[in-house]
């Protein structure tokens, strides 16, 4: 880069004094740096392979086919290194951002992984449901001017490949403290705080109600967008540091909170979710053909109706299929039901786009696989004929009033504005509650008005001693990295009681 100066300022330079006294500088650092941005800039965003619409929309396997390794590191020579890097506040677990990426851009994955398991025990799930635009790529440097780095795609790539190419090391571990911990619930929230707590030597086992562990990572979210292999293969790793799993173990009804303590836990965790289903209390809403996006879900994922009669688990199969909602829940079902078999799926919404609260690339791949949405629209009642099925939805249109308490706008039914929708099947994906079999057994531990349990926001601390809470069944309904952020502090919190008392 040539540049000309007054010969009156300070600078490195390198030739001779022009007569006119100006110098030619040629090599100043904040130049050099922008020219490296400058290049860096220029490279693209490199797009993840993926399978075509019309393909997938018919099959379960995973959209995203994931980057090569040399994708990756070109992906990865657009990282400007910031010396304060935005990206890492944005995440919720801190995950050294442009540490493992510049390692991937040096062909170190390897090294690569090992820097994400310090900080994250889950990168594959999170590679791939975190809502990285909103959080860490949201604050991305390179964004301000192009699109910002693919952070998401890189830490899918680095855990990939070593689960198909690495050689098994496991991160180094503390030596034992003897302490024992039961973590309650195998979901993102609990398995963060096994991983963190098993790798500062304490004893840790985990209690899950289901016949399988991961949570709402196995029951929740669709094989076509987090295979169930990719979360067992991360419980495994935890397994291989010596976490025990114990699976068909419903903690509030096989054992109470004390009487673990009694069989010799020092602390407990509770990460159980917030999986209650909730409904609309609409007129016609126990007709055959209308069911919660919960058991939808989890017959479709962790019971595997989607291979019926493969697997001799039933699911509900529409062929005009309505979705109510349009949460990420609500585009895993659509995207389900579609893959069912489905001539017509339609996302049924009382607010405007804009308000939509799913992820912006799970709209998009909906949309790309036929989804039609309905905005603006609520339903009002349910019909249905002789023998009790479902065969109609009447609606209300709706228009946006002022803001609520959620901060968005409130929808006001417009008068007259009623039709009706034929509709085989209908799924109810407008939020979930809290499962209260725990919470009913422990009347030592406060609750809120909603039945979440009260916790400390940067502990985890309940009001019962040696006992922690985090994730949905603290906030309530979330995404899979606020809960492994508040299993990260909670953690935290864990050791340093374990160390040096309540």
């Amino acid at each position: 880069m040539m540049m000309f100066r007054p010969l009156t300022q300070r600078w490195k330079f390198q030739g001779q004094v022009h007569p006119s006294s100006f110098i030619r500088i040629i090599y100043i650092e904040e130049d050099i740096v922008a020219e490296k941005k400058a290049k860096k800039e220029k490279i693209p965003r490199q797009p993840m392979p993926e399978q075509e619409p019309d393909v997938r929309k018919r099959n379960f396997e995973e959209v995203p086919i994931g980057y090569s390794a040399e994708t990756a590191m070109k992906e990865a020579e657009r990282c400007l290194q910031c010396k304060k890097p935005a990206c890492v506040a944005g995440c919720p677990v801190e995950v050294d951002i442009p540490g493992f990426i510049g390692l991937i851009k040096d062909g170190d994955f390897t090294g690569a992984i090992r820097n994400l398991w310090s900080k994250n025990s889950l990168p594959a799930v999170c590679g791939r449901v975190c809502p990285q635009e909103i959080q860490c790529e949201g604050l991305c440097i390179v964004g301000k001017k192009d699109a910002p780095l693919a952070i998401g795609n890189l830490e899918r790539f680095a855990a990939d490949y070593e689960r198909n190419n690495g050689t098994g090391e496991l991160p180094p571990k503390q030596k034992s403290t003897g302490k024992k911990i039961a973590v309650v619930g195998s979901g993102p929230s609990g398995l963060t705080v096994a991983g963190d707590l098993i790798a500062k030597g304490h004893d840790v086992t985990v209690l899950e109600a289901f016949h399988k562990p991961g949570g709402v990572l196995v029951y929740g979210i669709p094989e076509f967008r987090l295979p169930k292999d990719i979360v067992f293969s991360e419980v495994n790793f935890l397994e291989r540091l010596g976490v025990n799993v114990e699976c068909n173990a419903v903690v509030g009804r096989t054992v109470s909170l004390d009487e673990l303590f009694e069989e010799g836990y020092d602390a407990i965790y509770l990460g159980v979710g917030a999986g209650l289903p909730r409904f609309m209390n609409v007129p016609g809403e126990n007709l055959i053909g209308i069911l919660s996006a919960n058991e939808y879900l989890t017959r479709a994922n962790l019971m595997k109706a989607y291979l019926f009669p493969e697997v001799d688990t039933p699911i509900p199969i529409g062929k005009d299929v309505v979705v109510l909602g349009a949460g990420n829940v609500a585009m895993d079902s659509a995207r389900t039901a579609m893959r069912l078999g489905a001539d017509r799926v339609r996302i049924v919404y009382r607010r405007s786009r804009e308000e939509m609260p799913a992820r912006g690339a799970e709209i998009h791949h909906a949309e790309e696989e036929g989804i039609e949405f309905f905005l603006l629209t609520n339903p009002t009642k349910f019909m249905g004929n002789d023998a009790g099925r479902l065969t109609s939805m009447e609606c209300l249109k709706m228009e946006l009033g002022e803001p609520d308490d959620s901060g968005r706008r409130r929808p006001v039914p417009m008068e007259g504005s009623e039709f009706d929708m034929d509709c085989d099947l209908v799924i109810v994906a407008v939020g979930s509650g809290a499962n209260p079999l725990l919470t009913q057994s422990t009347p030592d531990m406060a609750l809120n008005k909603w039945g979440y349990i009260e916790a400390d926001p940067e502990t985890g601390k309940t009001t019962k001693k040696g006992v922690w809470a985090g994730g949905d069944i603290v906030t309530g309904a979330a995404t899979v990295i606020l809960a492994m952020g508040a299993g990260r502090k909670a953690a935290d919190s864990i050791h340093d009681y374990l160390t040096w008392g309540w």
